[in-house]
């Protein structure tokens, strides 16, 4: 069996007659081809032995060896930890702990059918074995606590891959989604509650680019503010990178609705200084249908529940060494496409191909020493524009051996070290291409369905630059001439 449980850790509980235990579990080997950017279904039988409460959960992504993989290389885009076909706990690179408030906890059966939902991104043309790590806190099935279930909300609703572009420029710097994308009456990002209770917890999932996620209550025609989980960024370059947390909110939080009430999120982004393509805005609820006597209703009491808003989140955790964004922008002393000369050539009248991880006209890496020669840009005349083909991704081929690409415009030279902060999606044209290839079941809303993709217009003389979202490392350079 692939899967183990790596060893389980007791400690004596906050409750006097019950004991609590820390579970450690490793999920794997997950194998990630070259490229891979799959979501993936796999049966999970990782998880406790007998009846109980899960109190606490904390997720990991590490090699075979035990040591988590750069977010520059590999990383857990997301996972979700579905229990009985719904949502219980989900992480993303940032990682964040969940810990039940004190006298509460998910109720656990060992008849409960696990399934584990993730999606791992290789940016690199190598491929590697993973592991999805994760500790859960539990209690026995005699712990005196209240039970709580997930409500998993997010502003696309229930889609396998719940994304959506931020223009650069939108929302004069600021963008909200659905707030700001025209989406009157938009209702995927809503939920009514119903029945009676208390909500004990939130926090918020975001892209790079991500500020917040918030969350808003609705009753009788009247709309009040609950949370706002802030992202986090130790990145000093602010919010273009993995290397964050999100907050989350504090032990004391509680807030009380009612049947038929309407929650609400939404999801804000930085949009001053490039597009964010493919970006999420997810945050999951801990509810309860206990008595609480400490749970504040938002209506009649507005002043206490404007306190909690107002008191913010606390992180989970610190600045995570993998997701610091190391070989982001470094100077690898290459060229500047702009100052190169032009191939003798145009650009091929059937477009340029994508093959072997490179752009095979003006295509380029991020690697230091990458010949010049195949820097040179090739030309095309203003107003026209350029057709892309992915070779790496064949119609016929599994999803696990296609290879997805996009064409997204960055700001010339683009020829710094890659990252996931670097280069970012800020030509002087906007484009992007998404996701060329031919995604299949659970991953058929990640791709375009096509391996074709031609530019807007490029109506200005001069030389656009333009790279890979998935693998940052590919760059490429055309000259546009009058």
């Amino acid at each position: 069996m692939r899967r183990a449980l790596l060893s389980v850790v007791l400690f004596l509980a906050l409750a006097p007659a019950a004991q609590a235990e820390t579970l450690k579990y490793r999920f794997g080997p997950i194998h990630v081809s070259p490229g891979q950017n799959t979501i993936e279904l796999e049966g999970n039988d990782l998880k406790p032995p007998v009846d109980g409460w899960i109190t606490g959960f904390k997720p990991n992504l590490t090699y075979e060896n035990g040591v988590v993989p750069r977010v520059d290389v590999v990383h857990l885009h997301h996972g979700v930890w579905v229990s009985n076909f719904a949502p219980l706990f989900a992480a993303g690179e940032e990682k964040t702990i969940l810990r039940a408030p004190s006298g509460y906890g998910w109720r656990y059966r060992t008849s409960d059918n696990w399934v584990m939902n993730h999606m791992i991104h290789n940016l690199t043309p190598t491929p590697a074995d993973v592991y999805i790590e994760y500790e859960l806190s539990f209690q026995p099935a005699s712990a005196p606590l209240s039970e709580i279930r997930t409500l998993f909300m997010d502003v696309r609703g229930r889609e396998w891959y719940p994304v959506f572009d931020v223009p650069r420029g939108a929302g004069r710097g600021r963008y909200t989604y659905p707030d700001e994308a025209g989406l009157k009456g938009y209702g995927r990002n809503r939920m009514t509650i119903m029945q009676d209770g208390v909500l004990v917890g939130a926090g918020g999932h975001l892209h790079p680019g991500g500020l917040w996620t918030d969350l808003h209550l609705e009753r009788d025609g009247r709309r009040v503010r609950l949370f706002r989980s802030r992202a986090k960024y130790f990145e000093p370059a602010g919010a273009v990178s993995w290397d964050v947390a999100m907050r989350v909110t504090p032990e004391s939080w509680r807030v009380g609705v009612k049947r038929g009430d309407v929650l609400s999120i939404s999801a804000t982004y930085d949009s001053r200084r490039a597009s964010w393509y493919e970006a999420m805005g997810i945050m999951p609820l801990a509810v309860s249908e206990a008595s609480d006597p400490a749970a504040k209703d938002p209506f009649t009491d507005d002043a206490a529940v404007k306190a909690m808003y107002d008191e913010g989140g606390i992180l989970t955790h610190g600045r995570l060494p993998e997701n610091i964004d190391s070989e982001a922008n470094q100077n690898l002393h290459l060229p500047d496409p702009r100052k190169l000369k032009a191939r003798k050539r145009n650009v091929a009248k059937s477009g340029i191909a994508i093959n072997g991880f490179l752009f095979q006209q003006g295509g380029f890496s991020a690697i230091k020493g990458f010949p010049t020669n195949l820097m040179r840009p090739p030309t095309v005349q203003a107003g026209q524009s350029v057709t892309f083909t992915n070779e790496d991704a064949l119609f016929d081929a599994p999803d696990t051996d296609q290879v997805w690409h996009s064409i997204t415009s960055c700001k010339a030279p683009c020829n710094r070290g890659s990252g996931i902060g670097y280069p970012l999606a800020r030509g002087p044209i906007d484009f992007d291409s998404g996701q060329l290839g031919f995604g299949s079941g659970t991953s058929s809303e990640v791709t375009t369905g096509s391996a074709v993709y031609t530019t807007p217009p490029l109506t200005k003389a001069g030389t656009y630059t333009y790279f890979c979202r998935i693998h940052p490392f590919m760059r490429g350079s055309i000259r546009v001439t009058k």
